[in-house]
């Protein structure tokens, strides 16, 4: 069989690295990439690197020589982002991506934050780009045969970059601002869909109410809230404020206004929340209250015997337990009621 010139020279043309590009297969890298984020707060920290392994060597001061620039991992350099400013090693950070370099020493690291995070290694590392450097001390540890890099020890506030290969740990803290961070974040949230209803604006103010901070701001917002729509919710964000800023009398006078706009749950969840602050007698006053508001409820009479139990009065936590058992029709309620009594039996 003749086989066509034509298709003769296709084939050869198809062979020719020239002329086609052959996709490189797919195989294990040998330093494996990986990642590992937490977040602080609202703000993400996130470390990028690859992950060399021991394999029989000589780590410190073989495979990685003691006082010179170290990648801080394999093949590109390794990467700390975060979403929000932060500080580390004493210096505050805009958001962004930075490139993790070390200096390995003996008896102390140099850690170093280059505004370079797209560079092969430390190969071009620069000095002049460092956005920050700060020295660390390395401890001994169990072996870790690859390299691996931990965020630990997360708080509202915190985190911290820890690395851990062979048999060696170096960590640092990154610490973010979250007060600010989270008021910024509101102040941008409120300029979207949650300015449009009164919950939005209540739920900012009552989270710088929580944490106490920017007691200013919150007034403006918890009345915005109110001006949309007086209720229960945001009468009390407001008392919390008023009595957070000094003024107790306004904030009682207040949140008796607030109670009277109450419905049924809403009291209800109000008192377990003084239940969970210790408030027990305040708690009692307003669960008494929902009773005699709503008598024909099973539940505001289990929630008030809740909270004489709470109170250490067992004949009274009884007497409203067998109330609300007398009205609920709700057979796990039921169960769970007798459950109560039975634990009140001396």
């Amino acid at each position: 069989m003749r086989v066509s010139r034509y298709v003769l020279c296709a084939l050869a043309a198809a062979a020719s690295p020239a002329l086609a590009q052959v996709p490189p297969l797919q195989l294990p890298a040998a330093s494996p990439k990986a990642s590992v984020t937490q977040k602080v707060g609202l703000t993400d920290v996130t470390v990028r690197y690859s992950r060399p392994a021991v394999a029989g060597r000589k780590v410190w001061g073989g495979l990685v020589p003691l006082g010179e620039v170290w990648r801080t991992g394999a093949d590109e350099n390794t990467t700390l982002s975060f979403t929000s400013p932060v500080t580390v090693g004493g210096k505050t950070l805009p958001a962004g991506t930075y490139g993790l370099h070390t200096i390995p020493g003996e008896k102390e690291w140099t850690v170093i934050l280059s505004t370079q995070a797209n560079a092969w290694g430390s190969y071009s590392y620069d000095p002049k780009e460092d956005a920050v450097r700060f020295t660390a001390v390395p401890k001994e540890g169990p072996l870790e045969e690859r390299l691996l890099f931990t965020l630990a020890d997360p708080t509202d506030r915190s985190v911290a970059v820890t690395l851990a290969w062979e048999k060696l740990r170096l960590s640092f803290p990154v610490e973010v601002d979250t007060k600010a961070v989270v008021l910024g974040s509101l102040r941008e949230q409120l300029r979207g869909l949650p300015r449009f209803g009164w919950q939005g604006w209540n739920g900012a103010a009552a989270w710088c109410v929580k944490n106490d901070t920017a007691l200013d701001q919150a007034e403006e917002w918890v009345n915005r809230s109110i001006s949309m729509n007086r209720n229960f919710t945001n009468q009390s964000t407001k008392a919390a404020l008023l009595e957070k800023k000094g003024d107790a009398k306004g904030a009682a006078e207040l949140r008796e206004k607030a109670l009277a706009l109450a419905t049924e749950p809403e009291l209800n969840q109000y008192g377990y929340q003084l239940l969970g602050q210790k408030k027990v007698d305040e708690a009692i006053r307003v669960f008494e209250r929902n009773t005699k508001d709503h008598p024909d409820s099973w539940n505001t009479w289990d929630s008030l015997a809740d909270a004489w139990a709470t109170a250490g009065d067992r004949k009274k936590a009884v007497a409203y337990y067998e109330k609300a058992l007398s009205i609920t029709e709700d057979e796990e309620q039921k169960k769970r009621i007798r459950g109560e009594l039975a634990k009140l039996q001396p």
